[in-house]
């Protein structure tokens, strides 16, 4: 890239290259082209001015980009490049190729307003870095009016507006405030119950919807497929994650919406305790029968007679093998079981839930009963693969198509822990995973709220029961075919799922679990055509509004999964960091010294220096500046340090704050 000049009269004065973010300018500009109906704030941070992009191509592309929005045309990459084409300007600003690479820069449709401001003040900054020039050359010069430039740089480096030049804060992982969960996206009556308990327990509705496609997945895993196109079959079995603080009321959410799963178990349990008991009874008997022929058979003189006892015991051995004891009808298992146990319950059941409003399945995963960790199990139960235990001292554990869902609340630091497991990230468990991060409600919550009205609650446990007895009947799992418009939202969601793939794309970081993120949200679409027709038709094709309305729960999936990612890589500065941020928001101060930060929060910071990591990392991301304040009546002292907190941070933006 050449080095810009700014030229006066006929002297330039050459400068390092001014202050841009040509990421931001392509991620805003990528917001757009994916969903036009985010123009409007983006223009409103950008200050309705296409001037404000550093890079020329990326003016005259938004410019387009206006001019087809207004005629009500989508600008996406195929038809902008046309109307680029034919104004000349395709090859001038980097070719279809280019365009393309913009439509995928953006992490979300909903991130362009944030990296709109990025932009903007980047802009604001070279405007200064212009006027500086000028006020250079002027000193040179004679004929410029002095004070009229005066007056202007005065204006602009005015101290008394320190947001105007206080550029926007780095967040912390790169993550700006993580969406809620979109549960107009659910079926209606899953949608009425989480939003009912939500309610009821005064916690975040992404915990309540998550938890339920655990339950969706549960009652649907292992006996319903999805297939996408020719030789592409996803199951419907999920591994979802809901991460929150201690008071979260984790648990009150979890039982609303779990338990029909365990009344529907228990149901089945007892309706096939008769015909255990039968079959127990009946293989012992047969056992027994072939033990006292065996018994006559060793104590027989000849061997001819011998040879015939056994001979007819060994046959009333084969009919005692013949006889199946069916296994207790198991719909879930606790989440401290072995490894060893969840293969033979998958190999007895087939599929199964491991659903648990604590995080003790992840100290299984990290080898809790065992010299190393046991991923095996976790891997196959996902993608549905064969799975084999071989036993020296008993039979083979066999399962042909194991389904396991994985439906679990925990406490954030449990994520990190988890990280941390030998391969839990480079053999690809961390990417099977659905991860939630909402924000905590503590501290403001209602104290008097409505209950779960009756006939919403009896609803939701009528549908998930019939769901379940359903499925159950079939004589071998069903494979739900996607219709032909719902294969090409599936074909488009991969084309714009690819180029963020890249390196140096939106997802390339977490490329292990974007990489599944396709075949995840099919499966999501499966989950909500078994909701949307629970009572009947749920063989019919998929629809394309299903694979949309599965996009719209994968999209704040990715966003989630990114700062979970970041989460779990993050160090502990970083954590602590993230708390002065909450405890900013919280209490809305401008300014603060150390010792009152340690006061507020004396269990993370019990001294000033334990403190002083996190302050430092604020810093350089612009959320604090250190100043220094004399302390009054004291001589000889090293002036006490003050924060001055970036006004942006202390803006409710839905992260810790509801």
């Amino acid at each position: 890239m050449s080095t810009p000049h700014h030229a006066h009269g006929d002297n330039v004065i050459p400068m390092t290259e001014a202050p841009n973010s040509i990421e931001a300018e392509q991620i805003v500009i990528g917001a757009v082209m994916a969903d036009p109906a985010v123009l409007a704030e983006v223009e409103e941070e950008l200050g309705h001015d296409p001037a404000v992009f550093y890079r020329p191509a990326h003016e005259t592309i938004w410019r387009a980009i206006l001019v087809l929005v207004a005629a009500g045309i989508p600008p996406a990459p195929i038809v902008l490049g046309d109307h680029l084409a034919r104004a000349g300007d395709l090859q001038r600003v980097g070719g279809a190729s280019y365009l393309h690479t913009l439509y995928g820069a953006a992490p979300t449709t909903s991130s362009g307003q944030y990296y709109a401001t990025i932009v903007r003040e980047h802009a604001k900054r070279r405007q200064i870095a212009e006027l500086g020039t000028r006020l250079i050359q002027a000193a040179r010069e004679t004929g410029e009016d002095h004070d009229e430039l005066i007056a202007t740089a005065r204006q602009a480096l005015d101290l008394t507006d320190i947001e105007e030049r206080w550029p926007a804060p780095t967040p912390l992982g790169q993550q700006g405030p993580l969406p809620t969960f979109p549960v107009d996206a659910l079926p209606t009556w899953i949608a009425e119950q989480v939003a009912a308990v939500a309610e009821f327990t005064q916690t975040p509705p992404d915990m309540a919807a998550t938890m339920a496609l655990a339950a969706l997945s549960t009652a649907a895993g292992g006996r319903v497929h999805v297939q996408i196109r020719d030789g592409w079959v996803e199951q419907t079995n999920l591994y979802l994650v809901v991460a929150m603080p201690p008071a979260s009321r984790k648990s009150d959410v979890f039982a609303a919406m779990t338990r029909p799963i365990y009344d529907i178990e228990s149901a089945l349990q007892e309706g096939a305790r008769t015909s255990i008991i039968e079959a127990t009874v009946e293989k012992e008997a047969a056992e027994a029968r072939a033990e006292a022929i065996m018994l006559k058979a060793r104590k027989a003189d000849d061997s001819a007679a011998a040879t015939s006892l056994v001979a007819e015991a060994a046959g009333l051995r084969m009919e005692a093998d013949a006889i199946t004891v069916p296994p207790v009808p198991r719909l879930t298992a606790d989440d401290d079981l072995t490894t060893e146990t969840l293969t033979k319950l998958l190999a007895a059941h087939g599929r199964l839930g491991v659903l648990s409003p604590e995080g003790d399945l992840f100290d299984v995963i990290a080898g809790r009963y065992s010299s190393r960790p046991n991923l095996g199990v976790f891997l196959k139960g996902h993608k549905g693969e064969r799975l084999r235990a071989e036993r020296i001292t008993r039979d083979t554990d066999f399962a042909e198509k194991p389904a396991l869902t994985i439906g679990i609340t925990l406490q954030p630091t449990v994520l990190t822990d988890l990280a941390q497991t030998p391969g839990a990230r480079g053999r690809g468990l961390m990417a099977r995973f659905f991860f939630a991060l909402p924000a905590s409600t503590v501290g403001y919550r209602k104290v008097v709220v409505p209950p779960v009205p009756e006939r919403t609650a009896r609803t939701y446990e009528s549908r998930l029961t019939m769901l379940i007895n359903t499925l159950r009947d079939l004589p071998e799992a069903a494979t739900i075919k996607c219709s032909s418009p719902a294969d090409q939202a599936i074909i488009k969601l991969q084309q714009d799922i690819e180029p963020k793939l890249r390196p140096d794309g939106a997802l390339g970081h977490i490329d292990d679990w974007a990489g599944k993120y396709v075949g995840a949200v099919a499966r999501i679409a499966g989950l909500l055509h078994l909701g949307d027709r629970a009572a009947c038709g749920w063989g019919e094709a998929i629809e394309a509004s299903t694979i949309e309305r599965a996009t719209v729960i994968g999209e704040y999936y990715t966003a989630h999964a990114l700062a979970a990612f970041d989460r779990m890589e993050a160090d502990e500065n970083t954590e602590k960091a993230e708390l002065v941020l909450d405890w900013i928001r919280r209490t809305k101060t401008t300014s603060f010294k150390a010792h009152e930060l340690v006061t507020a929060r004396r269990r993370a910071f019990p001294t000033v220096s334990s403190a002083a990591p996190a302050l430092r990392l604020l810093e350089e991301h612009g959320y604090v500046r250190r100043l220094l304040e004399a302390r009054a009546g004291v001589r000889g002292r090293q002036p006490a340090a003050v924060f001055r907190v970036h006004p942006s941070a202390t803006e409710t933006d839905g992260v810790s704050v509801r």
